[in-house]
């Protein structure tokens, strides 16, 4: 389908993507800001399509295959920028649908101050996809031990919090109250049981898969160097940001993990709130876990750069709120080491438990 067009194609100066499962659609401007190229494709001909259109910018979302796509066309010649959809939508014009999208995202893509999203390589990607494993079979077994408690406590039988003490319990248990339990209960409670064991080794194997880049990656072994930070964070900050170039001083860092406080200011009047929580969201949780590792052992923190830092802050602080305030510290300190290719300037206490 195409439209009518006042401008010459060899003018193109940026095309605008909107990515979808099997069709994009392309919707490309001159210089003028004139309409010249209107286009569904399909994925498969992607590459075909480009090779005859004139090397221009080329915007698209932020999406699944943003990355795969937006290195394609930087092989073909292009310049690819990806968009977080939050800055599209002031764009769109007029009712939804796949060519204005694209036309929107063509126009953000003209902008000169908007910050995108850095391309990540494959390493990345890689790397991502196990932290995505690795949290999606966390949550399993979380959701499989608290349905063994939910059978437990239906059959008349609490057993205290904490994953420990229910494995140490749980034969005991099925011994003990063989009478108190159907054996149709028990074969659901054993099988139960089996999955919990399955996803420990799961779980088990692709952490220490995570754990073995973290020591052969060089940026990974600098976050480390950092107290309570540990083959987790190292890896996933990697995986989110690269080498962090895309982020101009480590308050932009934090702030995009969302660790600052939401801001309502107007008439010259500061308003601040809780934290933000924009951002990664596995990557906050990681900091702020980090940060209560940390809180934990007070007689440590004379040991770090930041230990006057940190007792002036808890003293003054909730306990919660000085751990966000200590993940802020982390993050922004994590962003230096990764922009710098540094080390942490305290020698890392090595009973210090690490996330």
């Amino acid at each position: 389908m195409c439209a009518k067009k006042t401008g010459s194609i060899e003018d193109l100066a940026v095309v605008g993507i909107d990515i979808g499962k099997d069709t994009f659609h392309l919707v490309g401007f001159d210089r003028s800001g004139q309409v010249v190229l209107r286009k569904q494709i399909k994925r498969l001909a992607l590459d075909a399509t480009f090779e005859t259109l004139p090397r221009c910018v080329v915007g698209m979302e932020a999406c699944l295959s943003a990355h795969f796509v937006s290195r394609r066309l930087r092989d073909l010649g292009f310049d690819p920028r990806i968009i977080p959809a939050i800055y599209v939508k002031p764009f769109n014009k007029g009712q939804k649908n796949d060519y204005n999208d694209a036309e929107a995202i063509a126009e953000a893509s003209l902008r000169p101050n908007l910050r995108t999203v850095t391309e990540k390589s494959q390493d990345q990607l890689d790397l991502q996809a196990l932290h995505r494993v690795r949290s999606r079979l966390v949550s399993r077994r979380t959701a499989t031990i608290n349905q063994i408690r939910a059978f437990l406590i239906e059959q008349g039988i609490a057993v205290r919090s904490g994953l420990r003490a229910l494995r140490n319990s749980f034969e005991t248990i099925l011994e003990q109250r063989r009478d108190e339990i159907s054996a149709r209960m028990r074969n659901i409670l054993i099988g139960l049981y089996g999955d919990w064991l399955w996803l420990d080794d799961r779980i088990a194997a692709v952490s220490t898969e995570i754990e073995e880049i973290s020591r052969t990656e060089e940026n990974c072994a600098n976050i480390m160097s950092i107290p309570g930070i540990g083959p987790m964070i190292s890896t996933a900050m990697v995986a989110a940001v690269g080498r962090g170039e895309v982020f101009d001083r480590g308050r932009d860092f934090a702030a995009w993990v969302g660790l600052v406080p939401r801001q309502f200011s107007t008439g010259g009047r500061t308003i601040l709130g809780r934290i933000t929580k924009r951002g990664s969201r596995y990557l906050r949780m990681l900091f702020v876990q980090a940060a209560k590792v940390i809180m934990m052992r007070p007689h440590r923190w004379q040991a770090f750069s930041f230990g006057a830092w940190l007792e002036r802050a808890a003293s003054r602080m909730p306990r919660n709120k000085a751990a966000v305030a200590l993940a802020n510290k982390l993050a922004r300190t994590a962003w230096s080491i990764l922009r710098h290719g540094t080390r942490f300037d305290t020698p890392r206490d090595p009973t210090m438990e690490a996330i």
